[in-house]
């Protein structure tokens, strides 16, 4: 196994424990032949190069005859996912572990780390992406960093990860056509990539957020040691819920500073904004090319509605998922409204730079963006 370990960081986290841990109790996936598992493979590769065609026409983010960098499609299994999401966290987490490190010493939540350790917190990680890995159908990964066995886009591009036996499980799940279920994922994964090549911005602006929120983190070590504990108990079914009968909060409920909460309020605007605009040009572009969109549209809304048992809907608010299921739907009004009022070229105003993302507010309130924006830019 390619170790992703480093020396400032792992007395917090062992990152090599959680890829283990993680590979060793994800669930395998569906039952598939070896000449079948290289046909979804070869099917997700051309979907995926159709659907950057698709996906530009439709958008108009990237003027016909540029071509931004292009970023890497992987096609992977879950071990490839908890691997590439693994180094992922320790790109984004290295700055603010390495801060905790140095808090060890002096904070009340010495005593626990000491009990606890870098190995056992990575068995907890572990835990919590083994959960993940077989849930996620796709992913542009914004902070990739390059690996032996996962490549990514040069100058810190990202790459598009497109999760094989999730995709086989749900559709089969759904009983719909796996051709038409196959491109509507790519359709969907492809628009990331689109927003991330198309607005050469995007990604440092959105690093900058987050590294600022993390900068801003006053936690001592224990208590998010705690709570990466209260999680992993409540995958185990240990402690599904908390005292009231509530489920467990989730990590982003750490954020204690009004700057904190300023910056949570600016990230999630933009990540509704992203998913909504996926899940937009999905449903756009999906009946020109998708025969049976329909179809799969509703029978994967009522999926996402239903959720599983009560411990996957623990889970999700644990882990924030609930949030990021609100912020698909959300988004996805704020682009509408927006598009059906000032057409698609005016809605693309809103990759013009930071200034002209919309609000936590404006997400919500669609013509109060364009208000500012266009009224503003037109007067």
């Amino acid at each position: 196994m390619t170790s992703i370990g480093g020396a400032g960081t792992s007395g917090m986290v062992d990152w090599n424990l959680a890829v283990a841990t993680a590979t060793r109790l994800v669930r395998p996936g569906p039952e598939v032949s070896r000449d079948e598992a290289r046909e979804v493979v070869a099917e997700l590769r051309k979907h995926a190069k159709a659907s950057e065609e698709h996906v530009r026409a439709y958008t108009r983010m990237i003027p016909e005859g540029t071509e931004p960098h292009d970023t890497p499609v992987l096609v992977v299994d879950r071990a490839g996912w908890i691997k590439a999401n693994v180094a992922g966290f320790r790109e984004l987490l290295t700055p603010l572990l390495g801060k905790m490190q140095d808090r060890r010493s002096t904070t009340p939540g010495n005593a626990v780390l000491g009990a606890v350790g870098g190995k056992v917190t990575g068995v907890e990680l572990g835990m919590l992406l083994s959960f993940l890995a077989s849930r996620i159908l796709g992913q542009y990964e914004t902070f990739a960093p390059a690996t032996r066995d996962l490549p990514a886009g040069a100058n810190g591009g990202g790459r598009l990860l497109l999760v094989a036996p999730n995709i086989v499980h749900v559709e089969r799940e759904l009983e719909v056509s796996p051709h038409d279920f196959r491109l509507w994922v790519c359709l969907h994964e492809e628009t990331h990539r689109t927003q991330f090549t198309g607005v050469p911005w995007l990604r440092d602006h959105l690093q900058g957020e987050i590294q600022s929120f993390l900068a801003a983190t006053d936690v001592d070590p224990g208590t998010v040691v705690e709570r990466l504990r209260e999680a992993a108990q409540t995958l185990a079914g240990g402690r599904p819920e908390g005292e009231e009968g509530e489920p467990a909060p989730s990590f982003v409920e750490l954020v204690q500073t009004p700057e904190q909460r300023e910056i949570l309020g600016r990230l999630t605007a933009v990540m509704s904004l992203l998913e909504g605009h996926a899940d937009y040009v999905m449903d756009g572009v999906g009946p020109q090319v998708v025969p049976s969109v329909a179809e799969i549209r509703e029978k994967f809304q009522q999926r996402r509605a239903r959720g599983a048992s009560r411990l996957d809907l623990a889970l999700r608010k644990v882990l924030g998922l609930d949030a990021k299921l609100r912020q698909y739907r959300d988004g996805e009004r704020f682009v509408r409204a927006v598009v059906d009022q000032v057409g698609m070229d005016g809605f693309n105003r809103v990759w013009t730079s930071p200034n002209t993302l919309p609000t936590k507010t404006e997400i919500a309130a669609p013509a109060d963006w364009i208000a500012r924006v266009h009224r503003k830019a037109d007067s």
